[in-house]
């Protein structure tokens, strides 16, 4: 049977990020895709223009019949705006027994708009942390949920292991906001660090980075690998639609979702 995945995410009308971004991602990597939409953005490459969040009870409700009636091998959430979001979100993981957890803390967009109420991020640290398999905030969002600045390497081995004491199982600190021509991600599961390296890419066509890496992963937990085999070939995955990325737009162009079809 196909593996199939589950995005619970918003709707960017630009194509780059968000529902659209894993819904390519799913399908690029032979994975059967199914979405929650939690808000819809009124979005392209420049900014973020407006943005109507779904009905809590309607988020909920998208993912009990794709659960009850399709069946979720692995998850990811992206954008959940506010509270009442997020908790109909908890409350569909625990009743529905879902697993393969992978959490995207999206606090803003490339260009900058915020995407997460700051009286969310309480929710989202209290709630949906500790349910995790792994979470994947890049340098920006380890910020914010740290509150201290990360600059170096080991700075970001610091941020893992604050992250992971707020309950996730494993912390992926993405790397590329720092400058140099390597990036570099960190994974800590409380034991140890694993760090994948990728060559940095010198492109402004990056919009949807975070959620195509978070999808990909989550593609290749539900094809059954192990978190660390399912981080390596998501990265790998990634660089290559980012050394392939489009130049659309007039703000950050999106990555090329399908690069592996078109070699």
């Amino acid at each position: 049977m196909m593996a199939r995945a589950l995005t619970i995410a918003g709707s960017d009308s630009g194509g780059g990020a968000g529902i659209q971004a894993d819904l390519k991602t799913f399908t690029a990597l032979g994975v059967y895709g199914m979405c929650a939409i939690t808000s819809v953005t009124v979005q392209n490459t420049q900014g973020v223009y407006g943005v109507v969040d779904m009905p809590p009870q309607v988020v909920y409700d998208q993912i009990r019949v794709v659960a009850e009636d399709i069946g979720v091998d692995a998850f990811k959430t992206g954008m959940l705006s506010n509270e009442e979001i997020i908790h109909a979100v908890a409350k569909a993981i625990e009743d529905f027994k879902l697993s393969n957890f992978v959490l995207d803390p999206v606090m803003r967009a490339k260009s900058g708009d915020p995407l997460l109420r700051r009286s969310a991020r309480e929710a989202l640290v209290r709630e949906l942390l500790p349910r995790a398999l792994v979470v994947t905030p890049n340098i920006p969002e380890a910020e914010e949920l740290c509150g201290f600045q990360i600059k170096t390497l080991q700075d970001m081995e610091r941020a893992c292991r604050e992250i992971y004491s707020l309950g996730s199982s494993s912390v992926l600190v993405k790397g590329g906001h720092r400058e140099g021509e390597e990036v570099v991600d960190v994974l800590y599961d409380g034991v140890s660090f694993e760090y994948f390296k990728g060559k940095f890419v010198n492109t402004k066509n990056t919009h949807g980075t975070g959620c195509t890496l978070s999808s990909a992963i989550t593609a290749y937990l539900a094809k059954g690998y192990a978190l660390r085999e399912a981080v390596r070939e998501a990265k790998a995955y990634i660089q290559g639609a980012i050394e392939n990325s489009l130049p659309l737009g007039k703000g950050h162009g999106p990555l090329n979702h399908v690069w592996r079809l078109y070699r």
